[in-house]
C-alpha cells in the first residue's frame, strides 16, 4: 500500500517544486537583508504538498477513467501505473491528494493571514490549477498547455518571493517567465507518447489538436522565448552578467528540439530527449537562481 501511494507521487518529479521554489528564494535574498528560514520552510513545504496533490489526484483520476490501463509507460510519461498494479490503493491515494491540498491551503491561509491580499491570488489560481488539472484542463489545449508552467513559474517563483521579500519586484516577475515556459515544454513534450491513449479518453491537449510536428515547432519557440528572457534580462539589467550562464540549459533544449523532430514518432529513440528535457528543466531555473545570488 505505502509502496504504491509513493510511487503515485512520482517523487522523482517532486524536485521541480524545489527548484521553483530556490529561484523564488535567491530573488528574495538579492533584496532583503534578512530571510525567515521558517518561512522558507513553509513555503518549499506548501510547494512540495501542491506538487504532490496534482500527481496523486492525476494518478487516481487516470486510474478510474482506465487510462493508466492503456498508456505506454516511460521513465518520464504515462503515469507511474502503480494503481494498475495495486487498485486497493485508490482510496488511499486519493486521499494523500485530499490531505495534501488542505495542508497546502491551510499554508496559504496562513501567508494570507500574515500579509493580507498580496498573496491571496496567487494561491486561488494554484488550488484551481490542482483541483482541475486532469478532468478539465486538460480537454483545452491552450490551458493545459501552460498550466504547470503557470503553477512552476509564476506561482512558485513570485509567491516564494512576496512571501519571503514582502512584495513583487520586476526581477522576480520576469524571471519566473523562464520556469513558466520550460515547465511547459517539459509537459507538451511528455505528452507525445500518450497520444493516443490520451484521446482515446476524450483529452485534447495540444498535441492531440494541433499535431506532433507543430507542437514541436511550439516548444521550439518556447526555448528561444526562455533564452530573449534571459539576454534581455541582462540587457536591461533586471539580471546579472553572470545569468548567461542560464543559457547553457537552453543548449541542451536545443538538443531536444533536434531529437523531436526526427524521433518523436519512435518511442524509443525519443525517450533520452524526454530525459535531457528535464534536465534543462531543471538545471536553468538553478543555474539562474545562483547567478542572481552570486551577481
Amino acid at each position: 500500500m505505502i509502496k504504491t501511494v509513493l510511487r503515485s507521487m512520482r517523487i522523482p518529479f517532486l524536485i521541480l517544486a524545489p527548484v521553483s521554489v530556490f529561484l523564488g528564494l535567491a530573488t528574495s535574498v538579492a533584496v532583503s537583508e534578512q530571510i525567515s528560514y521558517f518561512d522558507f520552510f513553509l513555503v518549499l513545504s506548501g510547494a512540495l504538498f501542491a506538487h504532490i496533490s496534482v500527481n496523486t489526484f492525476n494518478e487516481y483520476h487516470d486510474f478510474l477513467s482506465g487510462l493508466d490501463a492503456k498508456t505506454t509507460k516511460t521513465p518520464f510519461s504515462g503515469g507511474s501505473g502503480a494503481l494498475v498494479e495495486n487498485p486497493k490503493a485508490a482510496e488511499a491515494v486519493l486521499y494523500v491528494a485530499i490531505i495534501s491540498l488542505v495542508l497546502t491551503i491551510m499554508i496559504g491561509l496562513y501567508f494570507t493571514y500574515r500579509l493580507g491580499i498580496l498573496i491571496f491570488p496567487l494561491g486561488v489560481v494554484g488550488v484551481l490549477i490542482i483541483i482541475t488539472y486532469t478532468k478539465w484542463l486538460n480537454r483545452y489545449p491552450f490551458l493545459c498547455l501552460v498550466a504547470p508552467g503557470v503553477g512552476f513559474g509564476p506561482l512558485m517563483v513570485i509567491g516564494t518571493h512576496v512571501i519571503l521579500a514582502g512584495g513583487y519586484s520586476m526581477q522576480v516577475i520576469w524571471i519566473s517567465l523562464v520556469p513558466f515556459l520550460l515547465a511547459s515544454n517539459l509537459l507538451l513534450l511528455n505528452q507525445y507518447p500518450d497520444i493516443v491513449a490520451d484521446k482515446s479518453i476524450g483529452r485534447r491537449h495540444f498535441p492531440i489538436v494541433y499535431g506532433v510536428n507543430k507542437s514541436t515547432l511550439l516548444y521550439g519557440f518556447f526555448v528561444l522565448a526562455a533564452s530573449g528572457v534571459i539576454v534581455i534580462g541582462i540587457y536591461t539589467g533586471l539580471l546579472p552578467r553572470l545569468s548567461v550562464i542560464g543559457l547553457i540549459p537552453m543548449g541542451i533544449s536545443a538538443v531536444v528540439f533536434v531529437g523531436a523532430i526526427k524521433y518523436a514518432k519512435s518511442l524509443q529513440k525519443f525517450i533520452p530527449y524526454l530525459g535531457m528535457n528535464v534536465a534543462a528543466t531543471v538545471l536553468a531555473p538553478v543555474l539562474l537562481g545562483f547567478s542572481i545570488i552570486l551577481g
